[in-house]
């Protein structure tokens, strides 16, 4: 029988979560982490990664090398990547390359991250400089992208003293959000499209049609994680910050009055046929939560994202003999490609709920790894 995780005491939440995801492992492997050179596998090893840190057991960081180490090879190279798609996804699994090289000192750790650097130095670029999401997408920026890309550039240039990518990073976070943010709501459309080519787009913004839960997410973690590593005397640091406290506020604003978490489609609230989604609701509640754990956010009062956790717990999560469970999870959403995606509202809407999968699990790691850190703060 299932019951809602808000009906057990709970000592440590993370630990249950996190266990939940290497509870799928077999012989030590992870079927979905070990199977390709993926992002949502990039985003889950580095949560797993912070768990060790957060608990000081050492085996979720044996856990997160013994995966890197099925695609980092010892020259280097690293199997099933192709630098020549220039693809941002590609990009977010390195991010643990940059940890492992620091603890490490192994070469090949370094050789890969520079491999994934020289993919951005000849990333295709909008008239502006703006990062095209793939090759295959033409002068279109897409607010997924830069949660792939920006916190990777940016610990970069802080590991290996190349400040050069932090001016890259501040670039490409502040051009997409001028590009995709509505002023009307403050929130950020999905994409924009320099070229205003595509059905996807409004013809006289270029921006897409809606605000999709999850991009807003994607968005912004990239903000938040990106400005982990900025020295304090950057001159983009503080107008990073800037348009991340004006975000959230609009984010908060969107925020459901009566749940605490957010919609599929957060220009539409309660509109018919949208939903509570949760793994946009976890990455906005680990962006918000962190960002007033590292004191980013000036007036963003805590009882947000409490209420945000806890909506979470309540509407998304339950748990049974087999450990946790994360429901309401939207498969996957895109725009444009060969199966066209319009980027209406109905198709928004008609991509698959499921639960369960890396894509929501890992945000609710982060999430509650967040929480846990603030609480244990707020209590000292």
């Amino acid at each position: 029988m299932k019951t809602s995780i808000l009906d057990t005491k709970i000592e440590r939440m993370s630990v249950k979560v996190g266990e939940a995801i290497l509870s799928h492992s077999q012989d030590g492997y992870h079927p979905k982490i070990a199977n390709q050179w993926g992002y949502v596998a990039g985003m889950a090893l580095a949560a797993i990664d912070k768990l060790g840190d957060w608990t000081g057991e050492a085996s979720y960081h044996d856990f997160v090398k013994r995966h890197m180490d099925v695609f980092v090879q010892e020259d280097g190279t690293i199997r099933g990547y192709k630098l020549n798609d220039y693809n941002l996804d590609h990009i977010n699994k390195g991010k643990n390359l940059l940890r492992l090289w620091r603890e490490t000192g192994e070469a090949k750790y370094e050789v890969a991250a520079r491999l994934l650097i020289t993919q951005l130095a000849g990333q295709p670029r909008t008239t502006e400089g703006g990062f095209w999401h793939k090759k295959i997408y033409p002068y279109q920026m897409w607010l997924d992208g830069l949660y792939m890309s920006s916190p990777y550039m940016a610990e970069f240039a802080r590991t290996f003293d190349d400040n050069k990518w932090f001016d890259e990073a501040a670039h490409q976070l502040l051009l997409v959000e001028r590009h995709t943010r509505n002023p009307k709501t403050g929130l950020l459309h999905h994409a924009w499209d320099e070229t205003q080519e595509q059905r996807w787009c409004d013809s006289g913004m270029g921006r897409s049609r809606h605000v999709w839960g999850r991009a807003m997410g994607w968005y912004a973690m990239a903000l938040v994680d990106a400005l982990e590593h900025f020295p304090i005397g950057h001159p983009k640091r503080g107008q990073l910050m800037g348009i991340f406290e004006r975000m959230v506020n609009s984010v908060v604003r969107a925020q459901d009055q009566e749940s605490g978490v957010w919609y599929q489609v957060m220009d539409c609230n309660g509109q018919q046929g949208n939903y509570l989604e949760s793994s946009g609701s976890c990455m906005l509640t680990y962006a918000i939560v962190k960002g007033i754990r590292l004191e980013y956010l000036a007036e963003i009062d805590r009882s947000v994202v409490e209420r945000a956790y806890e909506g979470i717990l309540k509407r998304f999560v339950t748990e049974d003999e087999q450990g946790v469970h994360l429901h309401h999870i939207c498969h996957g959403a895109g725009l444009g490609g060969r199966k066209y995606r319009d980027g209406s509202y109905a198709y928004y809407l008609s991509e698959a709920i499921v639960s369960d999968v890396l894509m929501g699990v890992a945000p609710l790691l982060l999430a509650t790894l967040e929480m846990e850190q603030l609480r244990e703060q707020c209590e000292e």
